[in-house]
């Protein structure tokens, strides 16, 4: 949690600080001076008594207490200081600008690590070092520009990255987005992304706290507490958006199973933001964007009526938003004629609503009304810009009344940035957003209207012959488990698996042959990838192909035994299961056989899964359609295929030394899937 000295200081020192308003520690000054800090206010600089008017400190250990410490000098005089403030000044905030520690070297890891202890010592908190700061309602502590506008309504925006921060900022400027407080964590040596969340989650108050948070994310150090706090915040009312950049090299290396080769980094982090109900952005203008949408009224549906007096944007937007399975609802009827009534002769209202460039304002305000009540609508999207031959104050106006007024999200696409801009920042000073470009709008309309729905459902975890599995997998090394062990396991798990026999020698082979019903199918034991090696044989119908196979697959390098199974035929499917550093595992499914990696067309979730997600794994396959049956095929049972996906689930939840999982194929019908083939890799 966030010391309160970090949140709301009474007092703050800047050491470091000049009167370089170019400088880190002269820019936060200037700042803090500008902004008002309500607190005293210190300045430590070994060359100046004064510094932009106020005492300066030549020496640290001459200043009283202090709540919290801005530091803005070199890395390796840091140390000292901190150790005077938190030893003898009871400082419990520090924010430290300074470069130079674990992003740099080895040493520099070191340092940062020694600075963390003397905080961790006595209770503090430590923003940092190599950040920009941090901006709330109580002061202004970084040392860039601009300032953005502050408002308790607007967003909590957390960043790890301080350039990206900024940039952010300036661009949200012109948008009209507002932010109620800016976290920076640089290295994040104490407080991460993590940490910011926790603090904003436990601090929640669901009349004055932003409601909408945006997260600009390097790294997940804690993916629990990521999870756990973000959907304790989206219980509360609160939507976030976030950007994950980069992935991990543990992420990327080459692996030895389908799901290992799927599931990179970049798909834990996909299905950890899905699970806990986040909207995943790719760029800074994507993020601000959707914040600005997340600002505004929840559309209570996915119908939008579309209001333009220029064509070729309302067809973009159009576009973009069917393409995302968003309406655009055909408008007719009576009272759409008597609107038509109303607008210059060429105009159309059957959506998108074009009253013409010569369209003005008493005509968008008769549309507006319309759409208010009609009962098509949930949502209205205005284009109007200018070619620069007239001003539309009134036109704005109008939107404003509309956007404060109406039951119904109304958003505003005002692209003239250049021909109007004076009017549009008189739109944005009423406390509206506005919105550039038609396109990117639509899209980041389509990814909060279809955005993952956090539940409390976390299914059943349950594991009915827990003791079983256990003892099995204890008596286990760190490696892929023989076959024969792989398969207890999955009846444990309830996992149907075609009939094994392992066949080793002639003998053994002897008895299977009198055991078995044709036609059979031969898989080598030993080598990783059966098929890469000729050490798969299908439809095997009499005896002698049976030991004919048997001979020849033995022959394969690497080989210990044969496995003899019943020719299941059906549709080939695929579940697969990984585990990554500190995550909870990742499950897969799709179409099995060789098309897992080539079509690659597979459905990833974060355990645990209930049987609603499963399902939803299943629906959001490309290929979905054909597992219910296409032209004339028959369909499998999918409600099958989603069972055994909790049932890993449960499997997964009960043997958490699980790796990685490959069931891959299983074979279904209409009426049975079953497992034919499964890896699976301990890792304790």
């Amino acid at each position: 949690m966030l010391h309160s000295k970090l949140i709301n200081p009474k007092s703050i020192v800047v050491v470091g600080g000049s009167d370089n308003i170019h400088s880190p520690g002269g820019r936060v000054l200037k700042n803090l001076i500008d902004h008002k800090f309500k607190g005293e206010l210190f300045v430590v600089n070994p060359k100046k008594d004064i510094v932009q008017g106020l005492i300066s400190y030549n020496n640290i250990n001459d200043i009283p207490e202090v709540d919290l410490a801005i530091i803005a000098i070199s890395a390796k005089y840091v140390y000292d200081a901190v150790k005077v403030l938190t030893q003898y000044k009871n400082t419990k905030g520090f924010i430290i600008f300074s470069a130079g520690f674990s992003e740099k070297d080895r040493s520099g890891e070191l340092l940062e690590k020694d600075i963390v202890k003397l905080i961790n010592d006595t209770g503090g908190s430590l923003l940092g070092p190599n950040n920009i700061g941090l901006i709330n309602k109580y002061y202004t502590g970084v040392f860039t520009t601009p300032i953005p506008k502050l408002d308790d309504k607007g967003v909590d925006f957390v960043s790890g990255s301080g350039a990206t921060a900024v940039f952010t900022i300036e661009a949200a400027k012109d948008t009209g987005l507002s932010f109620s407080s800016i976290y920076t964590v640089g290295n994040s040596a104490q407080i991460g992304v993590e940490e910011v969340l926790e603090y904003l989650d436990e601090s929640f108050d669901k009349d004055l706290s932003s409601k909408v948070k945006l997260l600009y994310i390097e790294s997940i150090k804690n993916p629990l507490k990521f999870l756990k706090h973000t959907t304790s915040l989206i219980r509360k009312g609160c939507k976030i958006a976030a950007i994950k950049a980069g992935s991990s090299e543990a992420g990327n290396r080459a692996a030895s199973s389908h799901t290992g080769a799927i599931a990179n980094s970049d798909v834990f982090i996909d299905t950890l933001l899905k699970k806990a109900g986040i909207i995943r952005c790719y760029g800074r203008n994507e993020l601000i964007t959707v914040a600005g949408i997340l600002l505004q009224r929840e559309s209570k549906g996915k119908n939008i009526a579309i209001i333009t007096h220029a064509g070729g944007p309302a067809v973009m937007l159009t576009d973009v938003l069917s393409k995302n399975g968003i309406n655009i609802p055909k408008l007719e009827g009576k009272e759409t004629e008597a609107l038509l009534s109303q607008l210059f002769d060429g105009s159309s209202v059957s959506n998108p609503i074009d009253f013409l460039a010569t369209g003005n304002a008493q005509q968008l305000d008769a549309i507006l009304e319309f759409c208010e009540k009609s009962s098509e609508i949930d949502a209205i999207a205005v284009i109007f810009g200018s070619p620069g031959l007239s001003g539309v104050d009134d036109v704005y106006e109008v939107l404003n009344d509309k956007i404060k007024k109406s039951e119904k999200p109304v958003y505003a696409i005002l692209p003239s940035v250049v021909n109007v801009k004076n009017e549009i920042k008189q739109f944005l000073k009423k406390g509206n957003i506005a919105f550039s470009d038609e396109v990117l709008f639509g899209n980041a309309l389509a990814k909060v209207m279809n955005r993952p729905l956090f539940d409390d459902i976390n299914g059943d975890t349950d594991f009915k012959f827990l003791q079983e599995a256990r003892k099995l997998v204890d008596g286990l090394p760190n490696a892929y488990m023989p076959t024969e062990s792989a398969i207890k396991l999955l009846n444990y798990a309830g996992v149907n698996f075609a009939t094994p026999f392992h066949v080793k020698n002639k003998t053994e082979l002897h008895t299977v042959s009198k055991s078995v019903a044709y036609p059979v199918v031969l898989k080598v034991e030993g080598p990783l990838h059966k098929s890469d090696v000729g050490g798969v044989i299908l439809n095997v119908s009499n005896e002698t192909e049976l030991y004919d196979g048997f001979y020849n697959l033995m022959q394969i390098d690497g080989a210990l035994s044969v496995l003899v199974q019943p020719m299941i035929k059906g549709m080939e499917l695929f579940i697969g299961a990984k585990k990554e550093t500190n995550y909870p595992h990742v499950i897969l499914c799709g179409l099995g056989g060789i098309f897992v990696e080539v079509l690659k067309d597979v459905s990833a979730v974060m355990t645990p899964v209930a049987d609603q997600d499963a399902l939803k794994m299943i629906s959001d396959l490309k290929a979905y359609p054909i597992l219910k049956g296409v032209r004339g095929q028959n369909g499998i049972n999918i409600q099958l295929f989603a069972d055994i996906i909790v049932k890993i689930s449960k499997l997964l939840g009960a043997i958490p030394e699980i790796a990685e999982l490959d069931l891959n194929p299983l074979m279904a019908t209409e009426n049975d899937v079953t497992a034919v083939d499964v890896r699976i890799r301990l890792e304790k």
